[in-house]
């Protein structure tokens, strides 16, 4: 992630200069030089590549595809309206990376099956909260020539299909529990996913744009921790709390 954000402020940094929203970060305002920015790249990029070699073989081979694959999202903003899918598609290789680090080569196919469906719900995930993020700069993207689907729907349309993606993310999700046979914390915590995710987007419809960072940020931690909550507490517990 240090790797793609660094890749990310270095790629778009004239962009922020212009931007009265991002104008004041690192880069263009000379607080980080661009020299420290590619080494912060570099650096991270390559310590990735050294931990997967010491996970194992599989991992090592496939983390310059991973570099790759996430670093490139900086540059679809300039050609594509589906830059929220690609991010997506990127970010939803976090847990068949984790799943690959644990076991390697010796992944059944029912664990195929399980990360590919949560690879899915990571893609409609992103996909749901990136829009709502690029409403802050529909005005800009669409100035000085930047894609989004927000510029090429409308911010109406682009919302709805927002909550689309999320409706269907939300279903998946409970889909993904059911077939690793989580029970009742799971549960307990999909039902506040999907409040977090209703409040997400009752801001971005109802509030100012000021509020869309409160819906991006907090509510989308929230989320990732509830997420990690329940999931350790079905692992370890078996979901109903007996210690393994």
């Amino acid at each position: 992630r240090t790797c793609a954000m660094a890749f990310n402020r270095i790629a778009d940094r004239k962009f922020d200069a212009l931007n009265p929203r991002t104008a004041s970060r690192h880069l263009p305002t000379g607080q980080i030089s661009l020299l420290s920015a590619v080494t912060l790249c570099v650096l991270s990029g390559a310590g990735l590549v050294g931990a997967s070699f010491l996970l194992n073989s599989l991992c090592f081979y496939l983390s310059p595809v991973a570099l790759i694959v996430i670093c490139f999202y900086s540059l679809t903003k300039r050609f594509t309206d589906y830059t929220h899918v690609y991010l997506g598609l990127a970010l939803a290789l976090a847990p068949v990376g984790a799943w690959l680090a644990v076991k390697g080569t010796d992944v059944s196919a029912w664990e195929i099956v399980q990360m590919a469906l949560l690879a899915v719900v990571v893609v409609l995930w992103l996909v749901g909260f990136d829009i709502i993020y690029a409403l802050q700069d529909y005005d800009f993207d669409r100035t000085h020539g930047l894609h989004s689907l927000v510029v090429a729907w409308g911010p109406k349309n682009a919302l709805q299909a927002a909550f689309l993606a999320h409706m269907i993310m939300c279903g998946l999700l409970l889909v993904f529990g059911l077939i690793c046979k989580f029970r009742v914390a799971y549960l307990i915590g999909w039902l506040l996913i999907v409040g977090c995710l209703a409040l997400e987007h009752w801001i971005a419809r109802r509030r100012s744009l000021n509020w869309i960072n409160l819906a991006f940020f907090r509510l989308n931690a929230v989320i990732s921790i509830i997420f990690l909550v329940v999931t350790l507490a079905e692992v370890v517990f078996l979901g109903g709390f007996r210690l393994r």
